[in-house]
C-alpha cells in the first residue's frame, strides 16, 4: 500500500510514543479507582493530581483551576451553560465562525429562551470586528457571556484574547474562549489573561482522544454539568479517565518543551506549501489571514470551482492524502463550511484545509502539490 500523507492534524494528531509509554502502566498494572482508599486507588489519585499540577504549571494557572473532561465539546458546554445558569448571563455574544460545540450550545440556550444571542461581525479576512464587539457590549445592559475562539479550527485566524478579555472586564462580562486549537500549540499565561474559562483537548497535540481540559478562573463558582459523584472536586461526576489524564499531562509537557522548535519548523512547512501552490496552481487563493495573525498549523486553500476541483477531496483520498473540507465534527453529508460561508460569498471557490504537524516533511508537501496539479 502506498504511504499515507496525513495533513489533517487540526482534526486529530497521532499519539506520541512517549505519551503512550506514560499511559501504559495505567492501562495494565495501575488499574485502581482513584476514589478508593487502598494503595491501588492512591497511586492513580496521585497520577491524576500530578498531571493536574503539570498542566497548571504549563498554563501558569493554579491546580485548583484545572478540571479534566472528556474533551473540548464537554468543556465548552460546561462553561457556556454555567455562565447562563450559575453566573446570571442573560445575553450571549458569539460569532458565526465558532466551532459547533459553541454554536449549537448557544443556539440551544437561545431557543429555550434562557439567553438572547448576538453575533459579532466578521471581517473579510476572517478576523473578529473588535469595534462591533465593543458596540455590542456597550449597547446591551444585560449580564453578558462573550464566547469567542482563540484560533479558528478551519482557517487558523487567531483572535487577541487579551484585547477581548479587557473589553469584557470593562463591561463586567464573562469571557469563555475555545482554545482547543491553541492549547499545546501556543504559550499561555492564564494568571495574566483576563479570561474566565478556556478549553483544551489532548488529541490536538499528540495526546489521547477522550481527555480534555476546562480552566475555570478561581474567582468563578459554577455547578457541575454532570452529576452523580464527587470526582474532579465535585465538578464532574464519573470515574476519572486515568490513562487519558496522564497522557494529556505528558503530551502538554512534551509540546511545551519543544514549542519553539516545532513552531518554527511547522510554520516553515505552511509557508512552503503556500509558495508551491502559488507556483503550480493557477488562480489559487488562501482563506483567512494565513501570513498574519494565524495559527502556524493550519492553511485553508481556495481553488477555482470546476468539475475537477469539486472532486479534489475524493481524489486526494484515493491517493492516500488526508485533508479536510472543514471541521471533522461535521463529517457526513457535505454541507460546505459555515466558516467559509461567513467570510466569503463567492460560490465559485472550493475550500480545502491542510493542517500540519512536526511529522510532516517538505517532500510530502511537494508530492501533494504535484498530485493536486494533476487533478485540476
Amino acid at each position: 500500500m502506498a504511504k499515507r500523507i496525513y495533513l489533517d492534524n487540526a482534526a486529530t494528531t497521532s499519539l506520541d510514543p512517549q505519551v503512550l509509554e506514560a499511559m501504559m502502566p495505567f492501562l495494565t498494572d495501575k488499574f485502581g479507582n482513584p476514589s478508593s482508599i487502598y494503595s491501588y486507588g492512591r497511586e492513580t489519585r496521585l497520577a491524576v493530581e500530578t498531571a493536574r499540577k503539570s498542566v497548571a504549571k504549563t498554563l501558569n494557572a493554579h491546580p485548583a483551576e484545572i478540571f479534566f473532561t472528556s474533551g473540548g465539546s464537554e468543556s465548552s458546554n460546561t462553561a457556556i451553560f454555567s455562565a447562563v445558569r450559575d453566573l446570571g448571563c442573560t445575553h450571549i455574544i458569539s460569532s458565526p465562525i465558532e466551532h459547533h460545540a459553541t454554536l449549537h450550545c448557544v443556539e440551544f440556550l437561545r431557543s429555550r429562551g434562557e439567553a438572547s444571542l448576538s453575533h459579532v461581525g466578521i471581517r473579510p479576512d476572517g478576523h473578529i470586528d473588535m469595534e462591533h464587539l465593543a458596540q455590542l457590549l456597550s449597547d446591551n445592559p444585560e449580564k453578558t457571556l462573550v464566547t469567542l475562539m482563540h484560533a479558528n479550527n478551519e482557517i487558523g485566524n487567531i483572535t487577541d484574547i487579551h484585547a477581548v478579555g479587557e473589553l469584557c472586564k470593562e463591561h463586567n462580562a464573562i469571557f469563555h474562549s475555545d482554545t482547543v486549537q491553541t492549547v499545546g500549540h501556543f504559550p499561555f499565561n492564564l494568571r495574566d489573561t483576563p479570561v474566565h474559562f478556556i478549553t483544551g483537548s489532548g488529541h490536538k497535540f499528540h495526546g489521547p482522544k477522550g481527555c480534555g481540559l476546562l480552566y475555570v478562573n478561581e474567582n468563578v463558582h459554577i455547578s457541575p454539568l454532570i452529576h452523580g459523584g464527587a470526582q474532579e472536586r465535585n465538578m464532574r461526576a464519573g470515574t476519572e479517565n486515568i490513562y487519558g489524564i496522564v497522557g494529556f499531562g505528558k503530551a502538554l509537557e512534551l509540546a511545551t518543551a519543544a514549542y519553539e522548535q516545532d513552531r518554527a519548523y511547522i510554520h516553515g512547512l505552511k509557508l512552503h506549501m503556500m509558495e508551491q501552490l502559488q507556483h503550480r496552481v493557477e488562480d489559487v487563493s488562501f482563506n483567512g489571514d494565513p501570513t498574519g495573525d494565524s495559527l502556524y498549523t493550519v492553511l485553508n486553500v481556495g481553488f477555482p470551482k470546476t468539475e475537477k476541483s469539486e472532486m479534489i477531496l475524493f481524489n486526494l483520498d484515493i491517493n492516500n492524502i488526508c485533508a479536510s473540507g472543514g471541521s471533522a465534527c461535521t463529517s457526513g453529508a457535505n454541507q460546505g463550511s459555515h466558516v467559509i460561508r461567513a467570510i466569503s460569498s463567492d460560490p465559485n471557490r472550493i475550500a480545502v484545509r491542510f493542517s500540519f504537524s512536526k511529522h510532516n516533511t517538505r517532500e510530502e508537501l511537494d508530492e501533494v502539490v504535484e498530485k493536486i496539479g494533476t487533478f485540476l
